[in-house]
């Protein structure tokens, strides 16, 4: 069943509003970076495990996959809100009628809101004030880790307005 919160204009429909296009620009952005992240995450533990068995540890491997597994489930929530296929349980808005399901979809829409905005707001609070730290394997600040947090959360937040603004319009739930 299609409803407001997963039905969005195909990728590259000119017809869509000017956010909805963004939100499908950034998220063939964000498709292309889920793809790095993992040849990244298995290049990096590769290469571990070969200097581990030939060479010596590479002190910074784990911690850079640790980091990368991190931003790239970020990265993949993302593109799994744009295309609707995040976890949903949907027994309870199937049964229900029409008007009554548009307005649970924009509940759930307004929640989800909601917490990617309180996401993006302290990640970006905690990227300001962990700014002086820095990760013990790589040396860098960790301002620049706990930047994916208000980064994704702002991605998140444009989907979830592209979804509620189709909720808004369509004003039906199946």
């Amino acid at each position: 069943m299609q409803n407001c919160e997963t039905a969005h204009k195909p990728q590259g429909d000119p017809s869509g509003s000017p956010l909805s296009r963004l939100s499908d620009r950034v998220n063939s952005l964000c498709e292309m970076l889920l793809f790095a992240l993992m040849l990244a995450m298995v290049g990096v533990t590769t290469l571990q495990i070969i200097c581990r068995f030939f060479f010596s540890a590479l002190v910074w491997s784990e911690e850079l996959t640790r980091f990368l597994l991190v931003f790239a489930s970020l990265v993949g929530a993302s593109v799994g809100f744009k295309r609707g296929s995040h976890i949903a349980i949907t027994a309870l808005r199937e049964r229900l009628p029409s008007k009554a399901a548009t307005l649970m979809s924009l509940g759930t829409q307004l929640l989800g809101i909601l917490f990617f905005a309180v996401l993006a707001w302290y990640g970006g609070v905690l990227m300001i004030s962990e700014a002086g730290q820095t990760t013990p394997g790589m040396g860098i600040s960790m301002m620049w880790i706990y930047a994916m947090y208000p980064l994704m959360g702002c991605v998140i937040l444009l989907h979830l307005l592209v979804g509620l603004r189709k909720c808004g319009k369509d004003g039906k739930g199946d």
